[in-house]
């Protein structure tokens, strides 16, 4: 009861919010660049916003997921959807982690949000560093602090965005980089927000599916996805959401974003692979949203899809956002892959080094046990 309850207070306080505004839902293209992102051919004018590869997908999603189906699955949440300690961490050498001017590591900060290290030049990815995951402080808090502040991140050189969603795209940490250099990067339509947000248009740079930027030795190539954006709940798909590649010299990495399982994975991993490492969304899947969410043996199969050599689990770990337990999808996991996957699944803060034999430690299967945060 207590989540239905939930339920209806989210959607009178959007209904309040709506009315009166609210920053964090950002703002829309407008004038002169909604012309321009209409032009895309991922734009349909007839139904006036972004497509999918699979134009009804989403409409059928929404058919199964109807209100009382969505009820009814929340009276089948269980107590272990959030963890009841803290989840084990290391505070990371930031130090360290930027000295290496040779090589590829990475640093986990929960959900999607990772740092890069890709020979000296430093990638931040769907940064959400807030309390919560959504426009309300107390809505879809997140398990645990991140492990270190904003404040001490190194210096960011680019920061990419999937989608607008507020679990991939946080208002408060866009606006810690509003007097910083870094790039954004991002889908068509995004910047449209975080100009609203104080970052000034020449540090956006916005890319259809497969299209593709390159500075400082860097490439970054928009690929498609299948997923929705929006963030006021009722203006839907007026921004397009992306997977990306990354590459550098000898490194060719791949960040999916959020999607549901198509062919889209096979076609990027013929045409881009094979990836030293795929960071997969793995968690707050559900059959009801089965086309905007991987299940785990999706998430396995997208990866030899792509032509993957490793395959790093993202979007767990940090927030409730379904009803399966917090650590089932690396159980799961797990269990799809059947030892035929080279995975990287490291705790909160851990660097690690993408060329490098990774050791798995089932710290996850710990949950009722105390960890230290400087372990």
């Amino acid at each position: 009861m207590k989540k239905i309850t939930l339920t209806f207070s989210i959607t009178l306080i959007l209904v309040v919010t709506l009315s009166t505004g609210c920053s964090t839902f950002g703002e829309l293209p407008s004038g002169e660049h909604l012309l321009t992102i209409q032009k895309s051919p991922n734009y349909s004018h007839e139904r006036e916003e972004f497509v999918n590869r699979k134009v009804d997908a989403i409409d059928a999603m929404k058919e199964r997921a109807s209100i009382p189906a969505l009820i009814k699955n929340l009276f089948s949440g269980n107590e272990e959807q959030t963890p009841d300690q803290k989840l084990p961490e290391k505070i990371p050498d930031i130090e360290a982690f930027i000295a290496s001017k040779k090589g590829a590591k990475v640093i986990w900060f929960g959900h999607s949000t990772f740092l890069l290290n890709l020979d000296g030049t430093t990638i931040l990815v769907d940064p959400v560093f807030s309390q919560a995951a959504s426009p309300f402080s107390f809505l879809i808090k997140r398990f645990q602090p991140p492990v270190i502040p904003l404040t001490d991140l190194p210096r960011v050189d680019f920061i990419l965005i999937s989608h607008d969603h507020y679990d991939h795209l946080d208002m408060k940490t866009v606006q810690f980089f509003k007097d910083k250099n870094s790039l954004f990067v991002t889908p068509l339509g995004v910047g449209s927000h975080l100009k609203a947000w104080g970052i000034a248009e020449h540090r956006i740079v916005e890319k259809d599916w497969w299209e593709s930027h390159s500075e400082e030795g860097i490439t970054f190539i928009s690929t498609p996805a299948q997923h929705f954006s929006g963030r006021n709940g009722i203006d839907e798909n007026q921004t397009l959401w992306s997977s990306w590649i990354i590459q550098k010299a000898q490194h060719n990495l791949y960040f999916s974003g959020d999607s549901g399982y198509d062919t889209h994975f096979a076609t990027i991993g013929d045409k881009y692979g094979p990836f030293d490492v795929a960071f997969l969304e793995n968690g707050q899947y559900d059959p009801l949203w089965r086309e905007v969410h991987l299940l785990p043996e999706q998430t396995v199969q997208a990866s030899r899809d792509l032509q993957a050599r490793k395959l790093f689990p993202i979007h767990w770990g940090m927030f409730d956002l379904s009803t399966h337990s917090w650590n089932e999808p690396i159980t799961e996991l797990i269990n799809a892959s059947k030892g035929d996957v080279d995975l990287i699944i490291p705790k909160f803060g851990e660097v690690v080094d993408l060329q490098q034999d990774y050791v798995l430690e089932s710290w996850w299967q710990k949950a009722g046990q105390l960890f230290s945060s400087t372990e």
